[in-house]
């Protein structure tokens, strides 16, 4: 897919001139507040807007521990700390979510570094069917590709839901009143389910001004959702995860992100 990529009043060699560029971020926590920070350092002006309510599920522990905890969010971590020890090992589909793991108290954890097929590799690179019984911990709706490739393999995987996703109703008045006067350049979906929840939030009245934004996605998905909406200019990062996607925001020269 080829992106397409967007010049702005305002950037220089030497970084903004005047204000710094708005950026929107549908991401909800807990990256949303990591998001926002890294942006903010980074000169830009964020502003938030999640397009998913998060809604925690507990887990009940299985009657024999399993051989080691898949988490393809770190929305299932809370789940994954309550329920479990922390001496099971855990894998995880990307960094950020490995390291927020290790920061919940489990003492070994390996990190994916991509999507869901990276996790599986890694799994059946590291673990034999024989080993015991994988807990798969997700959103409610998800999961379900991951745990049938393992299985076609020959792994024993229980999954269970440890969170539901649910999309949000409105989009807050002070990112309304941003997109209204054009302060937001940039609009970051890091998933097509974020982005298909946040574009159905969005007052009709304010979507000639989101879709003049350019969208940074993490997926092909999300690119196709975002055009389909009306966005003229998407991006998608080299890798399914958050450092890549802020990324293409890049370093700012003479017109364009890299």
């Amino acid at each position: 897919m080829k992106n397409k990529t967007a010049s702005f009043p305002g950037f220089s060699s030497g970084g903004l001139i005047g204000s710094p560029l708005g950026v929107l971020v549908t991401r909800p926590e807990p990256g949303l507040s990591e998001t926002m920070e890294a942006l903010k350092a980074a000169g830009w002006s964020p502003y938030a807007s999640p397009a998913l309510e998060i809604i925690p599920h507990a887990v009940a522990p299985l009657r024999r521990p399993p051989a080691a905890i898949l988490l393809t969010s770190g929305q299932a971590i809370a789940a994954a700390r309550d329920a479990f020890s922390a001496d099971l090992p855990v894998y995880a589909v990307g960094d950020r979510t490995a390291a927020r793991a290790k920061n919940a108290g489990f003492k070994t954890v390996f990190s994916a570094g991509g999507d869901a097929r990276a996790l599986a590799a890694l799994v059946i690179s590291h673990l034999g069917p024989t080993k015991g019984t994988l807990l798969l911990l997700s959103g409610a709706g998800q999961g379900m590709s991951l745990a049938s490739q393992l299985r076609q393999v020959g792994f024993a995987v229980v999954r269970r839901v440890a969170y539901r996703a649910h999309p949000v109703r409105y989009i807050a008045p002070d990112v309304q009143q941003a997109l209204a006067e054009g302060l937001v350049h940039y609009t970051l979906f890091f998933s097509a389910e974020s982005a298909k929840s946040w574009i159905s939030a969005l007052p009709a009245a304010l979507r000639a001004q989101a879709t003049q934004t350019t969208a940074l996605v993490m997926s092909d998905a999300a690119a196709e959702v975002a055009k389909k909406a009306g966005w003229q200019t998407t991006r998608v990062a080299p890798h399914p995860n958050a450092a890549d996607l802020l990324g293409l925001l890049g370093t700012r020269v003479q017109g364009e992100p890299k």
